[in-house]
């Protein structure tokens, strides 16, 4: 792997976010699928299996990325980034049986933490690197 910016971000985000994923089923037994209310993880951040599942797809696709090359990763670093920094402003709105990734206020917080490290770095790292291949 390079030493590019959005490569090492993407799969070290990956990692974590697959092992966060993984973890998460230890201590989502007997949550309901996308129930509101869940079991925290690291005694911290709320967790069901569906948000369990978002956790290894998201991580599965920045490790992807990461591991690729440097287009890719900061494609995907900018779009995961997008999407967590709407979850992460959304989550504070989120309840009932409307929050269906059982989403805390910490959990809220990380989501905005990790955009701005991802769009951070897939924005503002490598700029001349287009995002997608021109076609």
């Amino acid at each position: 792997m390079s030493s590019s910016p959005n490569r090492i971000v993407a799969t070290v985000f990956g990692a974590v976010y697959l092992l966060v994923g993984l973890l998460g089923f230890a201590v989502t037994g007997g949550v309901g699928f996308a129930s509101s209310e869940g079991n925290l993880l690291l005694g911290i951040f709320a967790v069901n299996p569906l948000h369990n599942i978002a956790h290894l797809l998201i991580g599965a696709a920045l490790l992807v990325a990461g591991l690729a090359n440097a287009r890719a990763a900061k494609g995907v670093n900018t779009t995961v980034g997008a999407v967590y920094l709407l979850l992460g402003i959304v989550g504070f709105f989120l309840t009932g049986p409307a929050n269906i990734l059982a989403l805390n206020v910490p959990d809220h917080f990380l989501h905005l933490a990790s955009a701005v490290v991802l769009l951070g770095v897939g924005l503002g790292a490598e700029r001349n690197i287009p995002r997608t291949a021109a076609v």
